[in-house]
């Protein structure tokens, strides 16, 4: 931990109740500087209707919780209006005075506490989770606008960056997709969102119930379009017929579940496909310990939180060859890449594995753990607290990426 201790504020347009990776890794992200001795307030939208409010939560993290509407095209998001919230923002901050207001998104709430901290002389470090992909389906536009408009995100995202000390996003692939949109100006650096490597270890006095006459292939996340689940059960109707007892758990929930429910019964795999909904923690972790393999088909994914927790876990991985999932697979060690929306290339990399023995999966679930090795969460919290109170790590990281792009032309 940094010296000495610091109020940090974390502001988030999206965080819990809500469930997705920007929503939670905001949540850790509080935690861990709570447990490393900061004063933590986090602003982000009133998950019910009423004026904004405050509150101790979690044995010290303040929450501030603003005015807020539920957004009509989707289940559980909600935004606050700018000019709404724009005097509340002023008033917390001259309250709090933090040291340093990190932000998790620039669309609203980002958006007033970056101006806001400005105005204020107040370091502002921010974290872009989003990609123009995340937002597409949740838009009243026609698909042949849709390059436009992510063009245009990606300008205002830099209109509202452009004065913060210090910008992140988790993955070198994210840094060079921010600087490939050709309208973000602004250089980022790659700080992973960390991930707590025991937590997936099976301990010596555990065990997990598992039927040793089933093989598991497992999904987490929202169900959501850009999550690609169709793709995957079109995969698993196309397994080889001595793979007839395998199973698919999904695990989450979303605005997609009655479609890929009824996808899954019309391709007649209605009963090996288990939607599980919304899982605990505890119940998470289970299915990653009696998986067979773990896969992720989305198409927008700055890093993928539940692929580190699956690479924890020691799973083989078959994931989707875009964006930043191909940085977590080591071809034919851990596990496979596979064409995205091509579901013959998901089915043949799926049995690959799933046809493996007992040992060859295994093998390739050692090889994972220790691909994930780089991310433990230590590293990206002490990380966080030294942008927290300095640019020289920012800077140097900065010089890393220059180099690269000059190595490669």
């Amino acid at each position: 931990m940094v010296s000495p201790a610091l109020t940090v504020m974390i502001g988030a347009d999206t965080y819990p109740p809500d469930v997705n990776g920007a929503a939670q890794f905001g949540h850790r992200l509080a935690l861990a500087m709570r447990d490393r001795g900061h004063e933590v307030h986090v602003v982000a939208a009133n998950p019910e209707n009423g004026s904004s409010v405050r509150r101790v939560i979690e044995d010290g993290i303040t929450e501030h919780r603003l005015r807020s509407h539920k957004v009509p095209t989707h289940e559980y998001l909600r935004i606050c209006s700018p000019w709404e919230i724009w005097r509340e923002v002023g008033r917390i901050l001259d309250e709090v005075k933090p040291d340093v207001v990190h932000l998790q998104c620039h669309l609203v709430v980002g958006r007033v506490l970056a101006a806001q901290a400005v105005r204020r002389g107040i370091r502002v470090v921010a974290t872009n989770h989003m990609m123009p992909e995340n937002l597409a389906p949740f838009l009243p536009v026609p698909h042949a606008a849709q390059g436009a408009i992510a063009k245009g995100l990606w300008w205002d995202m830099g209109r509202v960056l452009r004065k913060v000390q210090v910008v992140t996003t988790p993955t070198p692939i994210a840094v060079q997709a921010m600087h490939d949109s050709g309208v973000f100006k602004r250089d980022a650096i790659a700080v992973s969102n960390g991930i707590e490597i025991g937590d997936y270890e099976l301990q010596d006095h555990e065990s997990i119930e598992k039927n040793p006459d089933q093989l598991s292939i497992y999904f987490v996340g929202r169900l959501a379009v850009e999550k690609n689940i169709d793709v995957l059960l079109r995969a698993f109707a196309l397994l080889p017929a001595e793979l007839s007892h395998a199973v698919l758990e999904i695990a989450g929930d979303g605005e997609q579940r009655d479609k890929l429910a009824a996808l899954a019964d019309e391709l007649g795999i209605s009963d090996r496909v288990r939607f599980l909904g919304y899982v605990s923690d505890e119940e998470l972790r289970a299915g990653y310990l009696r998986a067979d393999v773990f896969c992720q088909p989305g198409t927008a994914e700055l890093q993928s939180l539940v692929t580190l927790e699956a690479l924890s876990a020691s799973l083989p991985v078959v994931l989707a060859d875009a964006l930043a999932l191909p940085h977590l697979v080591r071809e034919g060690e851990n596990g496979y890449l596979f064409e995205p929306g091509n579901a013959r290339d998901l089915a043949e990399k799926l049995a690959s594995i799933l046809l493996l023995d007992d040992e060859g999966r295994q093998q390739m679930g050692k090889a994972s753990k220790a691909l994930v090795a780089p991310h433990r969460a230590e590293n990206t919290w002490q990380i966080f607290e030294s942008l927290y109170v300095s640019n020289l790590h920012y800077n140097k990281a900065l010089a890393e990426v220059h180099d690269r792009r000059k190595a490669h032309g």
